[in-house]
C-alpha cells in the first residue's frame, strides 16, 4: 500500500514539474504574437498614409498680391456690371472730345444733315419753324438783288457790303451772335465746316481775294452751284456761279450757320 502511495506521489510530482516547465513559454509566445500583429498594423498604416509632396510653395511679393487683388476686383465688377450701364459708359467715353476733334465731329454731323430735317429727329412744329426760318433768310437775301454795294453797309436803305448782307439775313434767325466781318464768320465756332460737295441752300461760302491769309469775302449758297453776294464797290448785289474760274481759284471753304439746333 505504501508503495502505491509513493508511486502516486512521484507521478503527481513529475506531472507538476512538467507543467511548471511548460508554463513560462506561454506568455513568451503570446507577446511575440502580439508584436507581430502590431508591426503588421503599422505597415498597413504606412501604406495607407498619403505621401507628402516635397514641392515648396512659391512666395508671392506684396506688389504681386496687390495686382492680383485689383485684377480679381475688376473682373468681378465687369461681370456684375449691367449691360445698359456698360453701354452708357462707352457712350460717355465716346462723347469726350476736345478741340479740333470736337469741331470735326460737329462738322461731320452737320454735313450729314438733309435739306429739311437731316439726321435730327424733330417734332412737326420744330420742323415747320426750321423751314420757315430758311425761307425767311432766302427771302431777305433775294429782296436785296440789284441794290448797290456799300462798304460797312448793313441796311436795305444804305446798301450792304459782303458780310453786312449775311449779317442782315441771319441776325434774327439763329441763337448765337453773327459776327460782322467775313473772317470772323469763317472762324465762328457755332458754324460747322461743310465740304464743297455737301453744300446746301443757306450755307456761307468764303473766298480769299487779296491773298492776305484771311477770308475777306463771303456769300450765301443758293443751290445748283449758285450763290448770292455783294461783290465790291461799283457793283450791285448779284447771283454768281461758284464754278466760275475766278471763284474757284479764290474759294477757301464753307460754313453752316442755320441748322435745326441753331434756329431760334
Amino acid at each position: 500500500m505504501r508503495l502505491i502511495i509513493t508511486l502516486f506521489i512521484l507521478a503527481f510530482a513529475q506531472l507538476f514539474f512538467n507543467i511548471a516547465s511548460a508554463s513560462p513559454q506561454a506568455p513568451v509566445n503570446v507577446s511575440s504574437h502580439k508584436a507581430e500583429k502590431k508591426s503588421a498594423r503599422e505597415d498597413e498604416r504606412r501604406k495607407r498614409r498619403p505621401l507628402k509632396t516635397s514641392a515648396k510653395k512659391t512666395r508671392v511679393s506684396p506688389v504681386q498680391k496687390l495686382k492680383l487683388k485689383k485684377q480679381k476686383k475688376s473682373e468681378l465688377t465687369a461681370s456684375h456690371l449691367p449691360a445698359k450701364k456698360s453701354k452708357t459708359l462707352v457712350k460717355t467715353a465716346s462723347k469726350k472730345r476736345y478741340g479740333h476733334q470736337r469741331l470735326l465731329k460737329t462738322a461731320d454731323a452737320s454735313s450729314n444733315d438733309s435739306g429739311d430735317t437731316g439726321t435730327i429727329k424733330m417734332s412737326k412744329s420744330h420742323r415747320q419753324r426750321y423751314q420757315k426760318a430758311r425761307e425767311t433768310a432766302m427771302t431777305k437775301l433775294m429782296g436785296q438783288l440789284g441794290k448797290p454795294y456799300q462798304w460797312g453797309g448793313t441796311s436795305p436803305h444804305t446798301g450792304f457790303d459782303c458780310s453786312g448782307l449775311v449779317w442782315y439775313a441771319y441776325k434774327d434767325l439763329v441763337k448765337f451772335k453773327i459776327p460782322r466781318t467775313a473772317n470772323e464768320m469763317y472762324h465762328l465756332r457755332d458754324a460747322a465746316p461743310v465740304k464743297r460737295e455737301s453744300l446746301e441752300k443757306g450755307d456761307l461760302v468764303f473766298f480769299r481775294i487779296n491773298g492776305r491769309g484771311t477770308a475777306d469775302h463771303v456769300g450765301v449758297y443758293l443751290g445748283n452751284g449758285k450763290f448770292i453776294q455783294s461783290p465790291r464797290t461799283g457793283k450791285d448785289i448779284q447771283i454768281s456761279a461758284l464754278g466760275e474760274d475766278y471763284w474757284q481759284r479764290h474759294y477757301i471753304g464753307a460754313r453752316r450757320v442755320m441748322t435745326p439746333k441753331t434756329i431760334r
